[in-house]
C-alpha cells in the first residue's frame, strides 16, 4: 500500500512570476499522481484559490467522488526577515483571520504590495494552522536587526529571530497547529539538512511536516519557471546564473516519491495527514450575507421591492395593468423571493435614485442582460420594455442557473466618481470594494518579454507581434512565415513555444471598472482588500469569474462619456430656453432624424459613427427604432464572422425571399418565424440563438443558458464546439434539415468571439437615438 501524502506547500502562477503553472493544472496533476490532496498557498495572497476550488469541483462532476482534499491558504512573506510561514484556515472563522491578516498588510502598501511584520501574525493567530518553511540555503539567511530593503522600502524591525526562536514563539502562542516544513531538494546536503531540521523541531517541540515545495505541476513546465524568474529579476536567461533554480525538482511529486525521498524521517509524511485532518474550512462555507439597507423599517426586502415594483406598474398603466404585465411580474417577484436577491435589485436602485437625485441629477441607464427584466424597467434601472420588445428574461436570471444577478448601469463618466463615493460612504470600505481584473499576458505582451529573456533583438519580437490582430490573435506558424521570419528556426520556434506556454498566465492584479462587491459582514472577512491606484479606491483580490463560482453578487457602477455629453447638451439647452429635456421625453420616431441616419450623417453620435457604421447607415437605411437596435448590433466581429451581414441585407432590401425553415414532418410551420421574424430569419442576438436552441433543438432552458455563456464567454472560444453536435443534432432529429442546421449553427458561432445581447443594443440603441436627435435638432447644442 503505497504512502498516504498531501502536498501542503503548492504556489501557483497566481504566486505572480513565481508559480509555473495554473491552479487547475495543480489539482489535477495531484489527483493523477494519487495524492490525497493539495494545499494551495500563493505569496500574501488567495488569488488564486477560487480556480483551484472550481477545477476540484468540476472533476467531481467529471468523474464522480474522489478521495481528495483541497485546503486553501496564503504563503506569507515578511518584511522583517522571518522565515516564510504557509498558513491555513481550520474553521470559517480562521479564513476571516487570514483574510484579515493580509488585508492588513496590503493596505499597509501601495497597490500590489503587502507589508507584513511577524508580530501582525501573532495579532491573528485563531484557529489558523502553520507551516514554518526554513531558509532554503545559508544564503537564504536574512540579517537581524537591520533595515531590510522590502517593496522599495526600508522597514526597520527588531527581528523576531531565526527559524528556532519563531517556532518557540509560535508554539507558545498556538499549540499543537505549528509544523516545520522540511524538502528534500537534491541539493547534495539534503540528507545533512534533515538530521538538522529533525533537530531543530524536536528542540522547538513541533513535528517535521514533508513537502516538496512546488512552484510547477511537472518536470517539463521548469522552462517555463526559469523565463517567468528572468521577466522578475528584469534579466536575460544567459546572465541568469544562481538566480535560477539548480534543478527541475520543484514539481509536485507522488506519495510513493516522496516517501522514498523521506525513507529516513516518515512520520514527515504522515504530518501531512495529520493537518489536513484538522481542516473543516472550504471555500463553500463562504455563505455570502448581501446588505440589508436599503429597507425601511417594518417592510422586509421582497416586501418592499414589490411595493415599489407594483406602485409604478399603477403608475404607468392607470387604466389597469395588462395581465401579461401581471404574469411576467409575478413570474419575475416570485424567482427573485426564491432565490433572495430582493436586496441587491434595491441596492440598484437605491444607487440609481442617488444619481438622479435633485442634488446631483446625474445621468445614468443600466444596459446588458438586465434590461430583459421588467423589475428593472419598471424600478427605472434599464429604459427597455422587456414585454414590448419580447425579451427573455431567462437570458438575465432562471431558476436553473446558479449564479448572481449582474446589474450593469452607466453613468456620466465624469461624475462616476461621485457615485462610487457614495457606496463607499453608504456601505463603509470594511463592506464595500471594487472586484479585481487579473491582467494576464497576451501574445504581444509575451513575445515581448520573453523575446528579451531570449535575448532576441526587439526588431525581431516587433515583427513576430506585427501580424497579431486584437488581444487574443495567435502567432501560428503561417503567421510566423508572413512576417518573414522561418517558423522552423529553433530561436523562433522556442519563443513561439515559451510564448504558447506563458499566454493566459496572470501578469498582476488590478481593478475592475466599476464592479463593487458587498456584503452585510466585514468585507475583508471573505477576501482580502487592497489599495487601488488611485485615491480613495479600495479593490478586492477576486475577479468576475471568482465572484460568480461563489455566488456572490456585483453591482457595475460604469461610466459613458456620451452620458455626460448629452446631460451637458440638455443643461445648455434649458440655458437657452430650448427645452427641459430628459433621457425619456425625447420625441419617438422622429423622421428628420432617420433622413440624417439614412444619409451616414452621424459622426459625433453614440455607437453610430464609426467609418463601418457610417457606409451601413445608407445601405441599412433605418426607419424605426428596431432598426437602429440592430444596427448598433450588426456592424461587429460576431455577425460579420457568422456571416450574418449580407444575408440580412439581401432579405431586408428584398434581394431574397425571407425564409423560416420548418421541421419534417412539421410540428409548427411557424415555429421559427416568432424567433427570427424580427431580424429577416438571420440570428443577430444571444437571447434569438437560445431561443432557436429551445425551439428548433429541444435545449432545456439551462442547456440554453450553456449556449449563451459559450457565446459570451470570447476568452474560450473552444468551448462552443462542445455544443456543436448537441444543436445541429437536436435539430436533425426534431426534422430540420441537415444544411439549415449547420448554417444555423455556424452563424451563431459568429458570437465565439464576440456575443452581443439585443437588451444591450435596445439600451445603447437608445443613447444612440437621443444623440441622433440632438445632432439633428440641436447641432450648436451638440457640436459644443
Amino acid at each position: 500500500m503505497s504512502a498516504r501524502f498531501a502536498e501542503l506547500v503548492a504556489a501557483t502562477n497566481f504566486s505572480f512570476l513565481r508559480g509555473a503553472s495554473h491552479p487547475s493544472d495543480m489539482v489535477a496533476r495531484a489527483i493523477e499522481l494519487g495524492m490525497t490532496g493539495i494545499g494551495i498557498a500563493d505569496r500574501n495572497t488567495v488569488a488564486g484559490v477560487v480556480r483551484a476550488h472550481v477545477a476540484l469541483r468540476q472533476a467531481r462532476e467529471k468523474f464522480g467522488e474522489i478521495d481528495f482534499r483541497l485546503i486553501v491558504g496564503a504563503r506569507l512573506v515578511f518584511a522583517d526577515g522571518t522565515p516564510d510561514i504557509i498558513t491555513y484556515p481550520a474553521t470559517r472563522y480562521g479564513w476571516g483571520r487570514l483574510t484579515r491578516l493580509l488585508s492588513r498588510g496590503n493596505l499597509r502598501s501601495e497597490k500590489g504590495g503587502c507589508i507584513l511584520r511577524f508580530t501582525d501574525l501573532l495579532e491573528f493567530l485563531d484557529d489558523l494552522l502553520l507551516i514554518v518553511l526554513p531558509y532554503a540555503s545559508p544564503n537564504d539567511e536574512r540579517p537581524r536587526r537591520k533595515k531590510v530593503p522590502y517593496d522599495g522600502l526600508e522597514i526597520e524591525e527588531s527581528d523576531p529571530g531565526l527559524l528556532d526562536e519563531v517556532l518557540r514563539k509560535l508554539r507558545d502562542k498556538n499549540a499543537g497547529n505549528v509544523w516545520l516544513g522540511a524538502t528534500m531538494p537534491r541539493r547534495g546536503n539534503d540528507a545533512r539538512r534533515l538530521i538538522h531540521l529533525g533537530e531543530t523541531a524536536r528542540t522547538a517541540g513541533v513535528p517535521l511536516l514533508a513537502t516538496n515545495d512546488a512552484l510547477y505541476a511537472t518536470p517539463d513546465d521548469r522552462p517555463v519557471h526559469d523565463i517567468l524568474t528572468c521577466i522578475r529579476e528584469g534579466m536575460k536567461l544567459t546572465d541568469a546564473g544562481q538566480k535560477l533554480e539548480a534543478n527541475a525538482e520543484r514539481h509536485l511529486k507522488g506519495p510513493v516519491e516522496m516517501a522514498r525521498l523521506f525513507a529516513a524521517c516518515p512520520e514527515a509524511i504522515t504530518a501531512t495527514q495529520d493537518l489536513m485532518d484538522q481542516v473543516s474550512f472550504t471555500l463553500d462555507q463562504l455563505a455570502y450575507e448581501y446588505p440589508h439597507e436599503p429597507v425601511p423599517e417594518g417592510w422586509t426586502p421582497q416586501s418592499w421591492l414589490e411595493h415599489l415594483v407594483w406602485s409604478e406598474a399603477h403608475k404607468r398603466h392607470p387604466e389597469g395593468i395588462p395581465e401579461e404585465t401581471k404574469k411576467v411580474l409575478a413570474q419575475e417577484l416570485g424567482l427573485i423571493a426564491r432565490r433572495n436577491f430582493a436586496c441587491y435589485f434595491l441596492t440598484v436602485h437605491d444607487i440609481v435614485k442617488f444619481a438622479r437625485s435633485p442634488t446631483k441629477q446625474i445621468l445614468c441607464q443600466g444596459r446588458g442582460s438586465a434590461a430583459n427584466s421588467l423589475v428593472c424597467y419598471l424600478l427605472g434601472i434599464t429604459p427597455v420594455d422587456p414585454i414590448k420588445e419580447k425579451l427573455l428574461f431567462t437570458r438575465f436570471l432562471s431558476e436553473e442557473r446558479h449564479e448572481p444577478p449582474d446589474i450593469d448601469v452607466d453613468f456620466e463618466h465624469e461624475r462616476r466618481e461621485e457615485v462610487m463615493q457614495y457606496v463607499y460612504e453608504r456601505y463603509g470600505r470594511h463592506r464595500a470594494g471594487i472586484a479585481a481584473t487579473v491582467i494576464h499576458y497576451r501574445v504581444r505582451s509575451a513575445v515581448r518579454e520573453v523575446g528579451k529573456v531570449l535575448g532576441l533583438s526587439e526588431d525581431v519580437t516587433n515583427r513576430m507581434t506585427s501580424t497579431v490582430w486584437g488581444s487574443w490573435g495567435d502567432i501560428g506558424d503561417d503567421k510566423v512565415a508572413e512576417t518573414g521570419l522561418e517558423p522552423g528556426n529553433p530561436e523562433i520556434a522556442r519563443l513561439h513555444d515559451l510564448v504558447g506556454r506563458i499566454l493566459e498566465f496572470p501578469r498582476h492584479l488590478s481593478q475592475h471598472v466599476g464592479g463593487f462587491v458587498l456584503t452585510e459582514d466585514r468585507l475583508d472577512e471573505t477576501v482580502p482588500i487592497h489599495n487601488a491606484a488611485m485615491d480613495d479606491r479600495t479593490f478586492i483580490e477576486w475577479d468576475k469569474d471568482d465572484i460568480d463560482a461563489l455566488g456572490l453578487m456585483k453591482v457595475d457602477v460604469l461610466a459613458l462619456g456620451m452620458l455626460t455629453a448629452i446631460r451637458k447638451s440638455f443643461d445648455l439647452m434649458r440655458l437657452h430656453g430650448l427645452g427641459d429635456h430628459h433621457l425619456n421625453n425625447i420625441p419617438a420616431g422622429d423622421e428628420a432624424v432617420y433622413a440624417m441616419l439614412q444619409k451616414g450623417d452621424s459622426i459625433g453620435t453614440f455607437q453610430v459613427e464609426s467609418r463601418a457604421q457610417i457606409n451601413m447607415l445608407p445601405r441599412m437605411k433605418p426607419k424605426i427604432f428596431y432598426d437602429l437596435v440592430i444596427q448598433v448590433a450588426i456592424v461587429r466581429p460576431g455577425p460579420i464572422q457568422g456571416d450574418m451581414v449580407h444575408p440580412y441585407l439581401r432579405r431586408r432590401n428584398g434581394e431574397e425571399p425571407i425564409e423560416f425553415p420548418s421541421p419534417h414532418p412539421p410540428n409548427d410551420p411557424d415555429e421559427l418565424r416568432d424567433v427570427l421574424g424580427r431580424t429577416c430569419g438571420v440570428p443577430l442576438f444571444q437571447e434569438q440563438a437560445m431561443k432557436l436552441a429551445i425551439t428548433a433543438a429541444g435545449f432545456s432552458p439551462a442547456e440554453a443558458n450553456e449556449l449563451r455563456r459559450a457565446m459570451a464567454t470570447f476568452r474560450n472560444p473552444g468551448t462552443i464546439h462542445e455544443l456543436e453536435e448537441k444543436m445541429v443534432g437536436g435539430m436533425v432529429r426534431r426534422g430540420y434539415d441537415p444544411d439549415f442546421a449547420r448554417r444555423c449553427f455556424k452563424q451563431i458561432k459568429g458570437f465565439g468571439e464576440y456575443g452581443f445581447p439585443e437588451s444591450h443594443a435596445q439600451a445603447f440603441a437608445h443613447l444612440a437615438y437621443v444623440s441622433s436627435w440632438l445632432k439633428c435638432h440641436h447641432p450648436a447644442v451638440f457640436t459644443c
